[in-house]
């Protein structure tokens, strides 16, 4: 066994190809007990990233928050620019999340409304995320991989294609689009702008200005939940 290997299973990771590098995007530890090595880096990486900038960390940071060394790091990343892609990523997976759960279901405004509430609270959740994400954009800007802008590109095709579907009227979907910008807006266009507001209080701010947009008053829906 290698000292990597040792380190890892003390921190509580698998064994050396139980554990494929990659893992699944998406998927945060959020810092809860159990929670796999290749995850807590990524939380610890967070923390980081967004207190001192991704180009203000080095690995060995990374690795001294987490009592392990350089080699137990490098066993799940190649490099800190992979720690970073893998935290984008997990937006992606929310999306993704999102998207298919319209799948085969016939989409509604009262179905949207459902959605949206769905991915505020996954939002809010990794709500930490979007603030690292606009406190190293330029980090993320050189970031540049087939299989994210793949990814990307999928995420996008899907939403344009069921906004643009004809089945749908033109009122419900421009107000699904509208909505769903109103809900990245304020989390991630806004930046810093709301980091002294508790994510209760602009959790309840978001989803009424969202509600405002997606419920048909004439029909008295709300979706807020």
């Amino acid at each position: 066994m290698t000292q990597a290997d040792a380190e890892l299973a003390g921190a509580g990771a698998p064994a050396r190809g139980d554990h494929p590098r990659g893992g699944q995007p998406g998927q945060p530890g959020g810092g809860q007990p159990g929670a796999s090595t290749r995850e807590r880096i990524l939380d610890v990486a967070l923390d980081l990233f967004t207190d001192q900038g991704f180009d203000g960390t080095s690995m060995r940071e990374i690795a001294e928050r987490l009592n392990i060394s350089k080699p137990a790091i490098y066993y799940h990343f190649a490099s800190k620019e992979e720690i970073l892609m893998a935290l984008h990523m997990r937006l992606h997976g929310i999306g993704k999340a999102a998207l298919a759960r319209l799948t085969g279901q016939t989409v509604t405004l009262q179905t949207w409304g459902s959605l949206l509430n769905e991915l505020l609270d996954q939002m809010l959740a990794q709500r930490r995320i979007f603030l690292m994400h606009q406190r190293n954009q330029a980090a993320l800007e050189k970031l540049h991989r087939k299989d994210h802008d793949d990814d990307h590109d999928d995420l996008q095709q899907r939403l344009r294609r069921l906004l643009a579907d004809p089945s749908l009227p033109l009122s419900d979907r421009v107000r699904m689009a509208c909505s769903l910008g109103a809900a990245f807006g304020g989390l991630l266009m806004a930046g810093n702008a709301f980091d002294n507001v508790t994510s209760a209080e602009l959790s309840a701010l978001i989803r009424d200005v969202v509600s405002d947009v997606v419920a048909d008053r004439g029909a008295g829906r709300d979706f807020r939940p």
